[in-house]
């Protein structure tokens, strides 16, 4: 225990460099690409020039480059992220504390989808392993990684909100349903306070956007499954255990587990890419969360609310995989720290 106690103070120490390499990489972008941020917040290319001046002396634009890092930098490290250039007054810690409920929620029901998909056709891919059965569902992990989130989405909105009227077409809650917020997870929200019209109309809004995200990343890991497991059905232990006559769904289970090691590993590295599929995900069913906040920023260049976000996003991807590095020693006796 004290190794991994070690261990996770170490990973837990380069958080902070992660982040600070990201920022910087935001920060330099911002500043090469060209186009004026007053401008782009105006809405018009024809602003009188002494407006765009006192405009970018209020917003301190028009200092050094480093002292517009490092000054940003120091208010982060206060919990300032700053005001929205596009809002005036408006903090964006405000806007990301909103959000960020919104974008757990979809990431955390994607990523269940897609674990939930992957470990199914990758067992059924394994234990048929030669047959039409493996065939199909090696095609379903190629096909499924090269699918366009929004294409997948829109047809899905076409098929099931459109045409069936079973499902909503976007948004996280219905008009007439309210909720008392209180984490922002309004499915957590809704069990807590015992509203179940709510949690059922929440888990409507939630269906099809962690669906498509899920869908679209369950790929990987029907791959991953599937080779691994196949490799543990062969090995010693597992002829040992079918020759002492358990049952089959017995020894498939152990073979799941140590099948399963090399994809808890991936898991961490997966989160990053639901973050990333959550901002076209957001985007494509109008959810209000961090992926869509971003998008809409970058297009009104709001510089320290794109700042901001990534950091947020960063935080959030080095501590989730801190916790599946953890998790991972607890799988894998082998593993020591």
């Amino acid at each position: 225990m004290a190794g991994l106690a070690r261990y996770v103070a170490v990973r837990a120490s380069l958080i902070i460099p992660t982040i600070l390499i990201l920022y910087t990489l935001v920060f330099i972008i911002l500043r090469v690409i060209p186009g004026n941020p007053v401008e782009a917040v105006l809405g018009t290319r024809y602003v009188p020039p002494e407006v765009i001046k006192e405009e970018m002396h209020r917003l301190g634009l028009d200092k050094p480059l480093y002292v517009q890092y490092f000054d940003y930098l120091w208010r982060v490290l206060h919990g300032d992220f700053g005001e929205s250039l596009v809002v005036r007054g408006r903090p964006i810690a405000a806007d990301l504390k909103y959000r960020i409920p919104a974008t757990i929620e979809l990431v955390v029901a994607g990523f269940i989808v897609s674990v939930l998909l992957g470990i199914a056709t990758g067992t059924a891919a394994a234990v048929r392993r030669g047959s039409r059965l493996d065939y199909a569902m090696r095609l379903y992990g190629i096909v499924t990684y090269t699918l366009f989130i929004p294409w997948v989405g829109a047809l899905l909105i076409l098929l099931f909100a459109v045409h069936l009227h079973w499902l909503p077409a976007g948004g996280r809650l219905s008009a007439s349903v309210s909720l008392h917020r209180i984490t922002g997870i309004y499915t957590l929200d809704a069990l807590i306070t015992g509203n179940w019209p709510a949690f059922l109309d929440a888990l409507r809004h939630l269906v099809l956007p962690a669906f498509t995200l899920g869908l679209v990343l369950s790929g990987p890991y029907t791959r991953l499954v599937r080779a691994n497991l196949s490799d543990v059905l062969q090995s010693d232990f597992i002829r040992a255990y079918r020759a002492r006559g358990l049952r089959e769904g017995k020894v498939l289970r152990y073979a799941l587990r140590n099948a399963l090691i090399p994809v808890v590993t991936y898991m961490g590295l997966q989160l990053a890419i639901l973050l990333g599929g959550a901002v076209l995900t957001e985007t494509t069913y109008s959810w209000p969360g961090l992926g869509s906040y971003l998008y809409e920023r970058i297009s009104l260049r709001d510089y320290p609310a794109i700042e901001g976000t990534v950091i947020v996003f960063a935080f959030i991807v080095s501590v989730i995989s801190l916790i599946v590095d953890v998790i991972y020693a607890f799988i894998d006796p082998r593993i020591r720290y």
